[in-house]
Parts: C-alpha cells; sequence; structure tokens
C-alpha cells in the first residue's frame, strides 16, 4: 500500500485512526507527538487524532525537508516553527504550543535553523 502519493501537487499522508484510514494534507500537520505508544497528530484547524502507527513511521513517511525530529517524542512542521529559546531548549510553535528539543537533537536543530 502506497502511503505518501508524490505524484498529486498536494502532498497527501494517509495513515489509520482507530477502524479507519485517514487522509490529511501534509501541510495542516503542525506536530506529531507520541504518547503512551500511540502518535497524536496535531493540525493547524486544532484537531487531534490519535494513530496507532509509532512516530517512526511517521517520520519515515513525512519528507525531511518539511518534518524534523526534535525529540524522541516529538516530529515537527518546520512551516510552524516560529522561535526557539536557548533557555529553555523549547520551540515556539506558530499555534501557540511549545515542544522541547532534546540535547541529543538540538545541534543538528540548530544546523538547520541556521540554513533557513
Amino acid at each position: 500500500m502506497k502511503f505518501v502519493d508524490h505524484s498529486i501537487k498536494t502532498k497527501v499522508l494517509v495513515f489509520p485512526v482507530m477502524r479507519r484510514m485517514e487522509v490529511a494534507d501534509m501541510k495542516t500537520i503542525v506536530r506529531i507527538e507520541i504518547i503512551n505508544g500511540h502518535s497524536m497528530i496535531c493540525f493547524t484547524n486544532g484537531q487531534r487524532l490519535l494513530s496507532s502507527k509509532v512516530l517512526k513511521w511517521f517520520e519515515d513517511q513525512l519528507p525531511s525537508d518539511l518534518f524534523v525530529r526534535v525529540h524522541r517524542t516529538h516530529l515537527v512542521n518546520k512551516k510552524f516553527i516560529c522561535r526557539y529559546s536557548k533557555h529553555s531548549k523549547k520551540i515556539g510553535l506558530s499555534n501557540g504550543e511549545s515542544v522541547n528539543v532534546s540535547q541529543r537533537k538540538k545541534a543538528e536543530f540548530l544546523r538547520l535553523l541556521n540554513a533557513a
């Protein structure tokens, strides 16, 4: 089964939610957080969906030019990052949420910020 259709102009991701398959425009995914072995997908409209897929699966499906793994529990859409606090080691997102950046991911994340 093909989960990401790169042939169409709008990139979509197909993933399981409960007993159905969900189709989401990748541009509307703000972040994905792992909670008790399940992935919580957070969207721009405030909707949240819980999927049985692990974060690594989403990381493999989503393009690395759009999403970055900043912590073992978080995958973030780069387009929604609006600030980074060196003191608290947190990313501020455009929807008002904040996400921790792990010590191991910090150097890679800072390189990404400086390249942007």
